[in-house]
């Protein structure tokens, strides 16, 4: 289908850059973009968002090209939605609307198709208005009055009981990860999550340390669903890897709440790997992006090794830096590259030794782990580890 990509300068510095990321998001979507178009407001306008000029200019561009809607890099209220939609007579979707249905093009498992349903029709209970399709199908008469409020209310009734079943499912399959969790503590196996903006090399990284061969694509959301594999370090040493959903600007609250079961193998995890993409100019902010979402779920406080990917990229060497002496959470950041594994030993180094330490410390004998000296380490070898 073809979209008009709308974006509204409102001075933030990281603007290029979301929209961008909006390109790639819409391609991603399966998406033909056939315009871009930016402009430039001190604040949204309530009614259109645009304003009215911005809106009519829009409104010819979409005939003129023929397009099947436009794609705004912002979130609408319902109200702009469907005034956007009058001036336009075409399809008009925000952001969120858009990053849900990446999310359910790409969930696999039956959980996550179950997460991301409950998180759309969350995030439409608020936009029954002429909405629906069967309502569209509905509309006549001089006024296209639409069904009227008893269809409505019918519509708000299916929708709730929807939720509740699928809340239900949920809770249920929350359960057996618990038990499965808990299973994991008892054994005393050192726990490590994945986690970082997406496309930032996550799967990738958790391919060359377990040779699980979890789907891994340069796109957004390759990964949706969390998956945990054991790996063996050494010196009968092992740990629980697991690989979750990366994140990303402005990430639709609905689908936050809706992955709170699988985000909480990154809450009851003994340590993170924040993996950053070292080669994006846009680093810090996703950066920020991260620690946001991580606080939102309560995992600010759990320690973390940040991982500077892609230096195959940026032309950087392979080294460790210890920041265990800062004081905050993060203990060091090791520079990698995923995709050929030059410095993954680095890293490896740095899990064996904590994994020994948290094994010692649970009171299961370990067998003597070489200590990882602070400060800089450098490396060219690759060492990968094997799953079991």
């Amino acid at each position: 289908m073809r979209f008009i990509l709308v974006g509204v300068d409102f001075g933030d510095r990281d603007f290029p850059d979301s929209f961008a990321e909006l390109r790639l998001l819409a391609e991603s979507a399966g998406a033909e973009v056939v315009h871009e178009s930016i402009s430039k407001r001190a604040r949204p306008d309530a009614a259109l968002f645009v304003g009215s000029g911005k809106a009519e200019e829009l409104a010819v561009l979409v005939k003129s090209l023929s397009a099947d809607g436009l794609i705004f890099n912002h979130a609408l209220t319902p109200a702009q939605q469907r005034n956007l939609q009058k001036v336009f007579s075409a399809r008009v979707i925000d952001r969120t609307t858009l990053i849900l249905d990446i999310f359910a093009l790409r969930a696999q498992s039956h959980e996550g198709k179950l997460q991301v349903e409950l998180a759309q029709l969350r995030h439409l209970s608020s936009r029954l208005v002429r909405q629906w399709s069967h309502l569209e199908r509905q509309k006549g008469g001089v006024g296209m009055r639409g069904p009227g409020e008893k269809q409505l209310e019918l519509d708000r009734r299916m929708l709730d009981a929807r939720v509740k079943r699928l809340t239900a499912d949920l809770a249920r399959l929350q359960k057996q990860r618990d038990t499965q969790r808990r299973a994991r503590t008892r054994g005393g196996v050192f726990k490590v999550s994945l986690v970082g903006y997406t496309n930032a090399g996550k799967s990738t990284l958790f391919n060359q340390l377990t040779h699980a061969g979890v789907y891994s694509a340069d796109q957004l959301f390759a990964t949706l669903d969390t998956t945990t594999r054991r790996v063996y370090l050494g010196d009968g040493i092992q740990i629980s890897l697991a690989d979750t959903v990366g994140f990303i600007r402005e990430l639709p609250h609905q689908l936050v709440e809706a992955f709170k079961a699988t985000l909480e193998e990154t809450v009851h995890a003994d340590l993170l790997l924040h993996v950053i993409d070292g080669a994006s100019e846009s680093r810090d902010v996703q950066i920020a992006q991260v620690e946001s979402v991580l606080a939102e779920i309560g995992a600010h406080a759990i320690p973390r090794i940040h991982v500077l990917n892609k230096i195959d990229l940026t032309g950087v060497p392979p080294r460790w830096r210890d920041l265990a002496e800062t004081g905050g959470a993060a203990l060091g950041e090791v520079y990698l590259s995923a995709q050929s594994g030059v410095g993954l030993d680095l890293l490896r180094a740095q899990l064996l030794a904590l994994a020994a330490t948290h094994q010692a410390r649970v009171g299961e004998p370990v067998a003597e782990t070489p200590v990882v000296p602070a400060g800089e380490l450098h490396s060219t070898g690759i060492s990968l580890g094997s799953s079991l």
